[in-house]
């Protein structure tokens, strides 16, 4: 008689015969359930008396195994007539062994992130904006990990956890689906600042004051940072923020006048001079505003002769000085400004205090004087740097390109654009988003900044909406997941056959992305049915497009239609090589091939969104951690292959493989096409040699260029190094600063090699994970 079993640890322990009749009755319960009968206990603990004849039958002399007597149990059912209950009992094994799974691959992973130095662990690399060596990154990492694993287990449907587990899709964030947080948000400052906000832990009034607006700008990316797993934006900051200079201006103005005719008349009464103000502004309907406005001046004027018992030219000149004051008083105020705003994205901390807030800024189109103002210390502020002259990593800067507004010489902002090609030559940013493009300027409305397309760093895009409004304020993608193009091109390509199956990899695609498509409407029904209370600031202070009409209790599913849902691509490149032999950088069939790919998905997308009349779109995916990830995956699935799984990760979305030796006009030519095509987002990196603050005509050249090209979002990479010893910030091609003559090697102190990987991921080389890094290695530098 069979009376021991060995588990799968190796430990021996005794057999409980009672454990197989609760199996099989529970799988024939679930048959018996579905044909509305009734389950036999009797009839299980037979079934368990015939596994056990057949255990003791062939285990004589040995010890069975749990899968030996799981075996059994399968074949007994089947041979005694009970298919159906055979199937339920080995979808029930098969679930039992993904929870153990879990559990196992839970406790390496809280193994690996409590023991192991973040410079030996890719799992403490994932997010480079988190330091995986500080107490609270190490707690944001097992709370992430443990959530993994709950979703995977018992909220995903298991065929898209088993895909993603596969490594046939990524889900992203997929440590926050439980949460049913949605993925990012366009901040409409103007909306918020008007009558002020509350963050939850205390009410913010109005601001009146350029100080006061970037402080609040800052604390509302940062508050609704805690409420979503994604980035924050703010689309249109020089808009947003130009109310605040003109409350600036207009509060030195009044008190440069009263301080004027305390010299003239000996009086000085702010009271008085604020009564003409406001009055003279609502007379003519002009604001008192840094655009000198000779209606308005002629008005004030005579008010303060009369008031005063002055002459003309006494009023005229009082109005002069004060002008002149006020203007560089508010400059003044507006540079500290901008410099604190930098200052606190790149120091005050969210979610938990483990990282800086992941936050975007987007400007250059308000004309006025006040926004030009702000455009233009923002990026002086940006080019300083932070306090010992870091380069700052957040926010992402992000300068609009507008023909008739700052592309040529005649434009009014032409002279910024050129303020930030030189800054953006030093910093790495802004980068460059361009209105022009057939696909952004179908929205464009002049003179409303909410048409004007923005991106996030991490290139998203959200503007055309089938549920409402096409604007991009208050809106936000809800959740994306990526597909991994490279390894259909293995499996119907030359790699593994002949000649490429073109129709079978189609094929293959589409059930890929019905079964993501699946898997996003799942996700957004978890989203949906959360509270406006489980998202005090991006829903109950009416950050989200539509939420201000929720009360606490109202669910999401409506308001949430506004945003996106979004299925990725990685490694295009890599799937052309699998699929012919070449990718679209080195062969004109190939790019035929890759637009066709990428255009099929996008006509599915359009598909979805018809059908489900919901926003579908695609992005080319910003890939960190995923590109190695996928790699991984497949070179133990496939084996080294040569263009594909020999490196450590996957080419970056569409882009023309790094280490493909090109110009960079022809790779700004060859990516352009997938921009249109992408309209959840993009970028095309242009990497360049040395250091272009030494030709600024080329680095504006390669930007009009991507304008030309039809390119959506764009920005050139450099090196950016810094000796933390001397300060010196710039290029340092060697192991020597050339500053202070420092040589590294001699010191524990090492240069901060500052790199962009994608729109967000800009930072030291050692933050990035091992995929990354490699990446970086291989890149070839444009002249």
């Amino acid at each position: 008689m069979i009376n021991l079993v060995k588990k799968r640890d190796g430990r021996v322990i005794p057999f409980n015969a009672d454990r197989i009749t609760r199996a099989i009755f529970l799988a024939a319960s679930n048959v018996a359930e579905k044909e509305h009968k009734s389950p036999d206990y009797k009839l299980s603990e037979e079934l368990t008396q015939e596994v056990i004849k057949r255990l003791n039958t062939k285990f004589i002399n040995d010890v069975p195994g749990v899968e030996d007597v799981q075996n059994a149990v399968v074949k007994v059912l089947i041979e005694e007539g009970h298919a159906k209950t055979s199937e339920e009992y080995i979808v029930y094994r098969t679930e039992r062994s993904r929870i153990r799974n879990s559990k196992t691959r839970l406790m390496k992973a809280i193994e690996e992130i409590t023991f192991a130095d973040a410079n030996d662990a890719d799992i403490k690399r994932e997010n480079a904006n988190i330091n995986g060596n500080t107490a609270m990154g190490t707690m944001l990492q097992y709370g992430s990990t443990v959530s993994k694993e709950f979703c995977k287990t018992h909220l995903l449907n298991p065929e898209h956890s088993f895909a993603h587990d596969n490594g046939d899709i990524h889900i992203h964030d997929m440590d926050f689906l439980n949460m049913g947080t949605l993925t990012c948000c366009q901040i409409d400052l103007n909306k918020l600042f008007k009558g002020g906000f509350s963050t939850g832990h205390g009410f913010l009034r109005e601001p009146n004051d350029i100080i006061s607006y970037s402080a609040l700008a800052a604390i509302a990316i940062q508050s609704n940072q805690n409420d979503q797993h994604g980035g924050q934006s703010i689309p249109f900051f020089d808009y947003g923020l130009a109310e605040g200079v003109y409350k600036t201006f207009k509060k030195f103005y009044i008190s440069n006048i009263s301080k004027a005719l305390k010299l003239f008349k000996g009086i000085e009464d702010n009271g008085i001079i604020k009564d003409i103000v406001y009055k003279s502004e609502e007379e003519t309907g002009i604001k008192v505003g840094i655009k000198r406005e000779e209606k308005y001046l002629s008005v004030e004027r005579e008010k303060l002769q009369a008031k005063f018992d002055i002459t003309e030219e006494i009023a005229k000149n009082i109005q002069v000085f004060a002008f002149d004051e006020s203007i560089k008083e508010t400059d003044k105020r507006t540079y500290q400004a901008m410099e604190a705003f930098i200052h606190n994205l790149n120091t005050m901390h969210s979610r938990a205090g483990a990282q800086v807030p992941f936050s975007s800024i987007n400007y250059g189109t308000d004309t006025s004087e006040e926004g030009r103002m702000v455009t233009k210390n923002i990026l002086l502020s940006l080019e300083r740097g932070l306090g010992n002259g870091e380069t700052p990593i957040f926010p992402i800067q992000i300068f609009k390109v507008k023909e008739g507004v700052s592309l040529n010489p005649e434009d009014p902002n032409y002279d910024l654009f050129k303020l930030a090609c030189k800054v953006s030559a030093k910093r790495l940013f802004p980068n460059f988003s361009f209105l022009d493009a057939p696909f952004n300027a179908q929205y464009y409305k002049e003179g409303h900044p909410e048409t004007e397309a923005t991106y996030m760093g991490c290139r998203t895009r959200v503007l055309g909406n089938v549920c409402g409004e096409e604007i991009v304020s208050g809106r936000g993608n809800l959740s994306f997941t990526t597909i991994n193009l490279p390894r259909l091109g293995i499996k119907h390509g030359m790699v593994n056959n002949k000649e490429a199956n073109i129709e079978e990899f189609f094929n293959e695609l589409d059930q890929k992305i019905d079964l993501v498509t699946d898997q996003l409407l799942e996700r957004m029904e978890v989203q949906g049915n959360k509270r406006m209370k489980n998202f005090p600031f991006l829903m109950g202070q009416g950050v989200w497009q539509g939420s201000d009409q929720l009360g606490p209790e109202d669910k999401l599913s409506e308001v949430i239609k506004q945003g996106t849902l979004t299925i990725g691509f990685i490694g295009l490149a890599e799937c052309l090589l699998g699929l012919i032999g070449k990718h679209h950088g080195e062969s004109e069939e190939a790019q035929e091939l890759g637009l066709k790919i990428v255009s099929h998905m996008r006509e599915k997308m359009e598909e979805a969104s018809e059908k489900y009349n919901l926003n579908f779109s695609i992005i080319a995916t910003p890939a960190e951690g995923l590109s190695g990830r996928f790699t991984r995956i497949d070179k133990k699935a496939y084996g080294e292959i040569k263009g594909i799984t020999d490196k450590e990760y996957y080419t970056n979305s569409f882009h023309v493989p790094v280490y493909h030796k090109l110009s960079a006009f022809d790779k700004i030519r060859i990516e352009a096409p997938y921009h249109e095509l992408t309209n959840a987002g993009h970028i095309t990196y242009i990497e360049l040699d040395g250091n272009p603050s030494d030709n600024l005509e080329a680095f504006e050249t390669i930007i009009k260029a991507m304008k030309e090209q039809g390119i959506g979002y764009g920005s050139v990479n450099h090196p950016v190094d810094r000796d933390p010893i001397c300060g010196f910030s710039g290029v340092i091609e060697s192991n020597i600063c050339p500053a202070c003559g420092r040589d590294e090697e001699d010191s524990d102190i090492k240069f901060e090699r500052i790199r962009r990987i994608t729109g967000y991921l800009v930072g030291t080389v050692d933050r990035f994970n091992n995929a990354k890094q490699a990446e970086v290695r291989d890149r070839v530098k444009h002249k």
